[in-house]
């Protein structure tokens, strides 16, 4: 009896220990194998928008420091270490246990008392396998273009499939963690390493699946929010309809292509990365207008002189419509355009089918829709 009365006694204990544990606050304990010179470990926020110091301490002479901080929301943090970086999510109340020996070359490290920073962790991994394989290529092609002299074509065809495949991967790998992670912060920093332009229906769908999750971290709300507005002019929704005025000066309308596909093309004189693009889409214009494929340029020019010299320098010979007032133009809004080129193919059912295909990947694009008996 008396023992049974000692055991509970020290459960209790440990259970009123474990309830009187600050949660006002996070706790970082770091153990820094080999230090050498090193002096200062420095603690970095990360908010939506900038990674800043928001502490540093000193290392003891047996290579321990320790962190202690409030935060508003569970969010992510980085240790600057030497020349190194390591990432972590903390919230009040976590007591986070940190070790790593700055003679291993690779950074690895432990992290214990936060799941979401194991989980970053793990993340980290697919993003440095990824980027060690890129690292890897891009570094062949520049030795083997310096041999030569200059940049080849030839090297450019070998190597910019085999870098595209690797990001295409990367991609997969991604989402497959985001979809394995949803209700971990760690999924929501894998999301926003994509590119949105290119996944972005992947990402407008997870935006939906986290709502009403995170709700005290300003950058997710941030970022449902920008789905948000993407959301009805995203891959499977009706395009809306648009006035603009054409370059004629006679009103330009969406509705003219209604039963036809066509191609909605935001581009401008001024644009560079445009510009490169028309010969391409030229050619593609020109292969698959007969079978039914129609362009309707929209300029975000803001002078009609500039807008019509760069229409018949590039030999442009679609429909072409502008606001001329830029990035500020009703069209543009409505269809939530922050960088050009940008465009939207919309299908004879006024439905966008793909959005912001380029290159190969528009060609690709139209020889299997135009391959389809229609």
């Amino acid at each position: 009896m008396k023992n049974r009365i000692i055991a509970s006694g020290v459960f209790l204990l440990a259970v009123f220990l474990f309830s009187c544990k600050d949660k006002s606050s996070f706790t970082i304990s770091g153990a820094i194998k080999n230090p050498a010179a090193l002096k200062m470990v420095y603690l970095l926020e990360a908010d939506s928008s900038q990674v800043k110091v928001i502490d540093s301490t000193t290392l003891s002479e047996n290579g321990k420091f320790q962190f202690k901080h409030q935060t508003l929301y569970a969010n992510l943090y980085k240790l600057r270490v030497a020349d190194a970086v390591y990432d972590l999510i903390a919230k009040n109340g976590d007591d986070i246990d940190f070790s790593t020996d700055l003679k291993d070359s690779t950074h690895s490290y432990v992290i214990t008392g936060s799941d979401d920073s194991d989980k970053i962790k793990e993340f980290n991994k697919i993003s440095n396998f990824y980027g060690g394989k890129n690292n890897k290529v891009v570094a062949e092609y520049q030795e083997k273009s310096q041999a030569l002299g200059k940049q080849s074509d030839s090297l450019l065809k070998v190597y910019m499939p085999i870098f595209q495949k690797n990001m295409a991967d990367y991609g997969t790998a991604v989402l497959k963690f985001v979809n394995d992670n949803k209700k971990s912060l760690a999924g929501f920093y894998a999301a926003t390493s994509l590119d949105v332009f290119k996944y972005e229906p992947q990402l407008v769908a997870y935006a939906d699946e986290i709502k009403g999750s995170f709700q005290d971290n300003p950058g997710v709300q941030q970022f449902i929010k920008q789905m948000e507005k993407v959301k009805p002019v995203s891959i499977g929704h009706k395009a809306p309809d648009f006035t603009t005025g054409g370059i004629d000066g006679k009103p330009v309308k969406l509705s003219d292509y209604k039963g036809k596909y066509v191609m909605i093309d935001f581009w401008a004189s001024w644009c560079m990365p445009c510009r490169q693009e028309n010969p391409n889409v030229v050619k593609q214009y020109n292969t698959f207008k007969s079978k039914g494929f129609n362009i309707l340029g929209i300029s975000l020019d803001k002078e009609t002189g500039a807008w019509k010299k760069a229409v018949a320098d590039d030999k442009l010979t679609w429909t072409h419509g502008s606001d001329l007032k830029g990035f500020e133009g009703p069209t543009e809004t409505l269809y939530h355009i922050e960088a050009i080129p940008s465009n939207f193919i919309i299908d004879p059912q006024g439905n966008i089918v793909a959005k912001n295909i380029t290159g190969a990947d528009l060609e690709a694009f139209l020889n299997k829709t135009f391959s389809k008996p229609q």
